[in-house]
């Protein structure tokens, strides 16, 4: 079931299944790179406005699963229209900034997006656009990222499984909205 806050924006209701943290792993695989498996932590929150706030921290994993060293961070701001079109702001650790556009599909939760411009600064490495698809699937948050440079041509580069994170915050604020809990708290399961 997904909880939408009653201090959301209204227009932000459609993308209420984004919110929270989420954690979780993926493969990584590019031309020029060597094909990884990444951990990936992500956070979409609001703060009332009308977007939600996006930030995204990847690490290459080694084999039993440790964090060996910073892959890719991202950092951004989610609208979405009553046409259920989407915008997305975003600027990424290696000096590129993205504007991307997409739509919120009809009767479920996934979202279609596409670079509209890129801007990349000296230090950053080639990049033309990209595409990306997320998706809520039986409780998990799942994307794929395609990417494009000059010299090789749109194709899938990443994609993770992330579970959401359940914080000690967020179980406080289950407790609160349950009540008062019996003082032996075995009780309440029977």
């Amino acid at each position: 079931m997904i909880e939408i806050p009653s201090d959301l924006h209204r227009d932000l209701v459609p993308l209420a299944w984004l919110l929270g943290n989420w954690a979780g792993a993926g493969v990584t695989d590019f031309p020029g790179s060597p094909k990884a498996n990444f951990g990936q932590e992500v956070s979409f929150t609001h703060d009332g406005r009308d977007f939600l706030e996006f930030h995204s921290h990847t690490w290459v994993l080694d084999a039993e699963g440790n964090k060996v060293e910073p892959l890719e961070s991202e950092s951004g701001f989610w609208r979405i229209d009553a046409d259920r079109k989407v915008e997305v702001v975003m600027v990424r650790q290696d000096g590129v900034v993205e504007v991307w556009y997409g739509e919120l599909a009809d009767q479920k939760p996934q979202i279609d997006l596409a670079t509209d411009a890129v801007a990349r600064t000296a230090a950053s490495g080639p990049y033309t656009g990209g595409k990306r698809l997320y998706g809520y699937v039986k409780g998990d948050l799942m994307w794929v990222g395609e990417k494009q440079t000059p010299d090789v041509p749109l194709r899938p580069y990443m994609s993770a499984q992330l579970k959401k994170v359940v914080t000690p915050e967020d179980v406080a604020e289950m407790a609160r909205n349950l009540g008062d809990l019996p003082d032996d708290g075995i009780a309440f399961f029977k």
